[in-house]
């Protein structure tokens, strides 16, 4: 089979923010002092050009579709950055007509009037890493913002002309009731984001709530309130598109979107994870980037800024496939796996025979669905297609 190179997006890591989280195992780093932002953004151009050399051919005729900033906190960087930024990167690959251009925003970082900047600069979605609109909760998970602010940094973006907003909330968090994350869900969608993302709080390796947990919901408790949560935003007109992701008809996020349908994309940052299809030679390639900002900038686009570089393994490449496309509540097109993988359907045909005996998967032999009581045990439906 041979593969056929997908949509290309733009990820761009920002990795500062004001305070580490204690839930949080991205590659984020609290404020020590002014960081070099300018420089940073002139780092990222570099990171660019050279990935562009590197990759030569594989990246012809191939538009950016979606750009994704995220962190870290990128709404440190001024808007005039963000829009250095974004003209440089135009200028290197075209951007498609509809691109969709996400900033990553904690609304205790924003102020009044720089909403109006990044619309100019080209952001045109906002993702606010809300969490709850509970205050106390928001102490907890050591969020500098409480829930008044969060309001008014929403409201703020939607005063500016910003239409496409998505609010991040958690659920099950510590001593958190079913009325509470109810509570949240509510508050949420009286805001009227075009999209919310509404995933469990789980206790990463290498966090403090990992080496020391606070008082969780039982198992039962956490999944009580995904289904109460569920048909709060059903109700409210948020269609749920993938298994953490609702969306107002027409909203969903293209740049996730291509992810879970296991599209192409460009990583640049510090700690930034890419993949990109060479159709010419049949491979699946994942880079990422050295992980300190320190090193990333002292690298200044050279072979330094590379953590890593590797073809996907064909034996790897269902469990990689899977474990984005059994995402999404509506699955994807059979013929997509060959497609993307490069592997003919067949590859997988036992997997798949096993998951539709034991009610994981659809029956449906044109798509890779899960069912309800598949999206339920997910984890292990994807790792049933490990090699």
């Amino acid at each position: 089979m041979s593969l056929i190179a997908p949509p290309l997006a733009l990820y761009v890591h920002m990795p500062w923010c004001v305070k580490k989280c204690p839930y949080c195992d991205f590659n984020s780093h609290g404020l020590r002092g002014e960081p070099p932002y300018a420089a940073y953004v002139d780092t990222l151009l570099a990171d660019l050009d050279a990935d562009r050399m590197d990759f030569g051919s594989a990246l012809a005729n191939r538009p950016i579709v979606s750009v994704f900033f995220g962190g870290g906190t990128p709404s440190l960087f001024a808007p005039d950055l963000i829009a250095r930024f974004l003209d440089g990167a135009r200028a290197r690959i075209p951007f498609a007509e509809q691109c969709e251009v996400t900033l990553e925003t904690n609304p205790g970082t924003v102020e009044h009037g720089r909403f109006d900047g990044y619309l100019a600069a080209g952001i045109n979605r906002i993702s606010f890493g809300i969490q709850s609109f509970d205050d106390d909760k928001l102490k907890r998970l050591g969020r500098i913002h409480s829930a008044s602010e969060a309001e008014a940094a929403v409201k703020s973006a939607q005063d500016a002309g910003i239409g496409n907003i998505n609010l991040d909330l958690m659920y099950a968090l510590p001593e958190q009731s079913l009325d509470g994350a109810l509570a949240d869900v509510t508050r949420a969608v009286t805001l009227q984001p075009t999209h919310i993302s509404h995933y469990q709080l789980t206790l990463e390796p290498n966090t403090v709530f990992a080496a020391h947990p606070p008082p969780l919901p039982d198992d039962d408790t956490a999944w009580a309130m995904q289904e109460a949560c569920e048909t709060r935003l059903s109700d409210a007109g948020y269609v749920q598109y993938e298994i953490s992701a609702y969306a107002q008809p027409g909203r969903r996020c293209e740049h996730n979107l291509n992810y879970w349908q296991f599209g192409d994309y460009l990583g640049i940052g510090a700690g930034a994870h890419g993949k990109l299809t060479d159709a010419s030679r049949g491979d699946v390639f994942r880079r990422w980037k050295t992980r300190h900002p320190n090193a990333y900038l002292e690298a200044a686009g050279g072979p330094g800024r590379i953590g890593g570089h590797a073809a996907v393994a064909h034996a790897e490449l269902p469990f990689e496939y899977m474990l984005n496309a059994l995402r999404l509540i509506g699955g994807v097109p059979a013929d997509a796996f060959p497609a993307r993988t490069g592997l003919p359907l067949q590859h997988i045909n036992d997997r798949l025979a096993q998951g539709r005996q034991r009610g994981w998967l659809d029956t449906d032999p044109q798509r890779l669905t899960t069912t309800p009581l598949g999206q339920r045990f997910l984890n292990d439906v994807i790792a049933s297609f490990l090699g």
